[in-house]
């Protein structure tokens, strides 16, 4: 999935231009924002039949019926406020803002299907849904640039091969399950709690990983922002690159019993993923300007290692907010908006490129170390009790 996302993004970027990319990679940053409410959606069904396999039939059931409903509110609203995103990305057309509402109805209802997957450890059923979500967009997506290169038809492709991993994800769920043991805690009102918590802290962190495009396109010439936008190319390819790690150590850290040792263990690989794709961006800057789209981003070669720095410094970041929601922690996320409000005030100051590039590396990098000093406390001594702020001892997890 991963790959094929890349890909896309990098065709985009080669056939568009840096003014179009630039408009098309700032519709993309607020679709991918909007993914916290599927991601949520994901987080609270995994967590959910993870915990209490024996009440997976009503879990299924409650997610599926608040993942449509959620769906069509998401998709309802943002129809409505399609003049304002047209406004706030500084496009040229309301048909390309439309279709982020039309992209958010299927990506929702994928994160419902995926999150009951995930969670009953169907790796090879999650797995094609990952896959569907990928493929199908760079093929109708590329033949559509290449037909009429636009971010209008850039977006189209992204909607067309958003309805692929839904299909998927319906023939993988399509024998229905009976209800088993009824708890009312997996009712509708507890997973809807759970899943707006869940998607406020995912919020956070993918307003906090995308701002900086949207603050870049009011602060940078049209040409400078575009440059910038395609240096992020490299930093989400190194921001999800490990993501298969968070998927495979979500349950674990779900665990009392086993965070603290799949915290650890996961934050050490993804930093050593991130090193070599920052070592390789840096000894090879020439092949890296190749894959965020050619000659025409030829000025930020130079800085190229730092993008693959800010990806990895995200990576980790996100990996820890996942560690805040398998624990259910509450105080954590402050910490997440308040580098989200340091980004946008302090990026607003700026007025070059490389200003930009330091405001943003240097709050995402500490908002890091103070995120995981907190975690790594937090998992060695306690957890934090659901709905609260305070910290209580974890069962079966015993101080050194």
């Amino acid at each position: 999935m991963n790959v094929a996302t890349y890909a896309y993004t990098m065709v985009a970027a080669r056939l568009l231009g840096p003014k179009q990319y630039g408009a098309f990679a700032g519709l993309m940053a607020t679709l991918l924002v909007i993914s916290v409410l599927q991601l949520g959606l994901q987080a609270t069904a995994a967590r959910r039949i993870s915990a209490e396999p024996g009440h997976v039939g009503q879990i299924e059931q409650t997610i599926m019926a608040v993942t449509y409903r959620a769906a069509l509110a998401v998709g309802a609203l943002l129809l409505v406020l399609t003049p304002l995103v047209n406004l706030v990305l500084r496009l040229d057309s309301y048909a390309a803002a439309a279709l982020v509402a039309v992209a958010a109805v299927p990506m929702t209802v994928m994160g419902g299907q995926a999150g009951i997957l995930q969670g009953e450890r169907r790796w090879e059923a999650l797995s094609l849904v990952y896959v569907a979500n990928g493929l199908p967009r760079l093929l109708v997506g590329t033949a559509l640039i290449v037909l009429e290169p636009s971010e209008l038809t850039a977006m189209l492709g992204v909607v067309i091969g958003q309805f692929a991993p839904i299909v998927v994800g319906w023939y993988a769920l399509r024998n229905e399950r009976a209800p088993g043991d009824v708890g009312e805690h997996h009712s509708l009102r507890p997973v809807i709690r759970e899943t707006v918590h869940n998607s406020q802290a995912l919020f956070a962190f993918f307003a906090l990983s995308n701002a900086d495009v949207i603050v870049a396109r009011n602060v940078l010439s049209d040409h400078d922002a575009g440059l910038y936008a395609g240096g992020l190319i490299l930093t989400k390819a190194v921001l999800f690159l490990p993501q298969f790690v968070v998927v495979l150590a979500f349950p674990a850290m779900s665990s009392a019993s086993e965070r603290r040792r799949a915290l650890t263990r996961s934050l050490a690989l993804v930093g050593v993923l991130g090193v070599v794709a920052t070592a390789g961006a840096w000894l090879l800057s020439g092949l890296a300007l190749v894959f965020v789209g050619g000659q025409e981003y030829a000025e930020i070669q130079s800085r190229l290692w730092l993008f693959a720095v800010l990806g990895t410094v995200l990576a980790m970041l996100q990996l820890l907010v996942y560690s805040v929601l398998a624990r259910q922690g509450q105080r954590s996320v402050y910490l997440v908006w308040g580098g989200l409000v340091a980004l946008v005030g302090l990026g607003l100051t700026v007025s070059t490129l490389d200003a930009l590039i330091a405001v943003v590396l240097s709050v995402d990098i500490t908002l890091l170390v103070l995120l995981t000093l907190v975690s790594l406390y937090l998992v060695r001594h306690h957890t934090e009790r659901p709905g609260s702020g305070f910290a209580l001892p974890a069962a079966g997890d015993v101080p050194d």
